[in-house]
């Protein structure tokens, strides 16, 4: 289960992929908007700042998440991205830090784009930072020979696709595309700013796998190791943080 205060303790660094990717879904008057993998809510509820006549729904598969979001008033069900169609009434669907979490997501893609209707626009983004330091560190801790029986079975591969990947997947699907990459250079404050920015996260599946003491020795061995590769400056911690974006509109 996800922990939505977690999540949301670096609110503001993970919102901003998600402006930038709405900010090139160019629909004007859309009826209905969905936001695929809502997450806690705060964020599709500046959908209905954007488009304040649509209809502004969305869904996830985790419950803490959904009830989070619906304490905010707006309507989310749980329901699990994998089960999920598109309904033919839909002008935007939006999915934000999700695609990540599942393998094999380029043939949902594709069959997402098949069934939207014309006009209608799919825009998604994607952490593509599987290769940074952060993931190589807590990687090489996973496999090591006192964690690996235990968190190797629970701990992500890379299941994320290159930007001309994904382009070729929209073409396919008969859309114009846009797709491109950010680094953003998040700028994080506190002691061990790099692990609490990926336990909210990345390291979630991990924490589930190991009771309160395994953690401990856990975190005992990672939490050097991360602040060895993401040095303090001046008091901050830079984070360089690499994503993907795409924004497909069918003909």
């Amino acid at each position: 289960m996800w922990n939505p205060e977690l999540y949301l303790q670096f609110a503001d660094e993970r919102a901003r992929p998600f402006q930038d990717l709405l900010a090139r879904v160019a629909a004007s008057a859309p009826r209905r908007v969905i936001d695929l993998g809502c997450g806690p809510g705060n964020l599709t509820a500046t959908l209905g700042r954007r488009w304040p006549q649509a209809r502004i729904e969305g869904f996830d598969a985790d419950p803490a998440m959904v009830a989070a979001a619906r304490q905010r008033g707006l309507d989310i069900r749980q329901f699990d991205a994998r089960d999920w169609t598109p309904p033919t009434d839909a002008d935007v669907v939006i999915s934000n830090a999700v695609l990540q979490w599942i393998s094999g997501h380029d043939a949902l893609l594709a069959q997402w784009l098949a069934a939207l209707a014309p006009g209608a626009w799919l825009a998604f983004q994607v952490p593509a930072n599987f290769a940074a330091p952060s993931h190589q560190v807590v990687d090489a801790l996973v496999r090591s020979a006192r964690w690996r029986e235990s968190l190797l079975p629970h701990w992500r591969h890379n299941p994320v696709l290159e930007p001309l990947d994904y382009a070729s997947i929209a073409l396919d699907a008969g859309t114009e595309a846009d797709v491109w990459e950010t680094t953003y250079l998040h700028v994080l404050t506190g002691a061990d700013a790099v692990f609490h920015w990926l336990s909210g996260t990345a390291l979630r599946p991990l924490r589930a796998a190991l009771d309160d003491a395994a953690w401990a020795d856990f975190t005992s061995e990672l939490k050097p190791a991360l602040a060895h590769a993401y040095p303090q400056q001046d008091g901050v911690t830079p984070l360089p943080y690499r994503r993907l974006f795409a924004v497909a509109r069918k003909r």
